[in-house]
C-alpha cells in the first residue's frame, strides 16, 4: 500500500479555506456576468486549479484567480458547440429559459450593445475595471499585459464606448461617465 506523502506546499488546508471564503463570491460574480449558466461549476473549476497550483499563488491572489477564471471560461466556451448540440437533441421538450427582466431596461440594452461593439479583449478589460473593481495593474495582470498596455487599451475602449453611446439617450452616457470617474 502506498505511503501518504505530506503536503509541503506553502498553503495549508485552513489557508486555502480562507482564500476560498475571501474570493469565492468575486469569482462567482465574474463568471455569472460572463456565462449565465453554470457559474457554480465554473467557480469550482477555478478553485480546483487554484488548489492544484496553490504553490504558485501570489500574495495578492484575486487578479491571478481572475486570470484562471478567464481561462476556465474560455475552455467552457470552446466546448459550447458540443454542449449546445447535445442539449438541443436532449432538451427538445424543455421549457425555454426565462428572459432577464433587466433586459427591458434601456440602459442595460444600450450598454450591452455598446460593449458588443468592442473587441473581446477590450470588453473584458472594461468589465474587469468597471464591474470587478480591479486597478489597471490588477486588470493587466489578469489579462497578461502590463499596466501601461492596459491603460492605453482602456482609454481607447472608453472612447469607443462613448462614441457608441452618444447616439443613445443621455442617462446611459451619464452612467458610463460615472463608472469612469471611479
Amino acid at each position: 500500500m502506498p505511503r501518504a506523502v505530506p503536503d509541503t506546499s506553502p498553503f495549508v488546508h485552513h489557508d486555502f479555506e480562507a482564500l476560498y471564503a475571501a474570493h469565492r463570491d468575486d469569482i462567482w460574480r465574474y463568471l455569472r456576468r460572463r456565462a449565465a449558466s453554470e457559474p457554480e461549476d465554473l467557480t469550482t473549476e477555478v478553485f480546483l486549479v487554484a488548489w492544484r497550483r496553490r504553490a504558485e499563488l501570489p500574495d495578492a491572489p484575486l487578479p491571478w484567480l481572475y486570470g484562471v477564471a478567464r481561462k476556465v471560461l474560455a475552455n467552457h466556451r470552446r466546448g459550447g458547440a458540443r454542449r449546445d448540440a447535445l442539449a438541443e437533441r436532449a432538451g427538445a421538450h424543455a421549457s425555454p429559459f426565462a428572459p432577464d427582466p433587466a433586459d427591458a431596461v434601456g440602459l442595460r440594452t444600450d450598454l450591452v450593445r455598446a460593449l458588443a461593439e468592442l473587441s473581446d479583449s477590450d470588453c473584458e478589460l472594461v468589465l474587469l475595471v468597471a464591474w470587478e473593481g480591479l486597478s489597471l495593474a490588477e486588470a493587466g495582470e489578469a489579462l497578461g499585459c502590463t499596466r501601461g498596455t492596459a491603460a492605453v487599451r482602456l482609454y481607447r475602449a472608453r472612447k469607443r464606448l462613448h462614441h457608441a453611446l452618444s447616439a443613445d439617450d443621455a442617462p446611459a452616457h451619464a452612467s458610463l461617465t460615472a463608472v469612469e470617474e471611479r
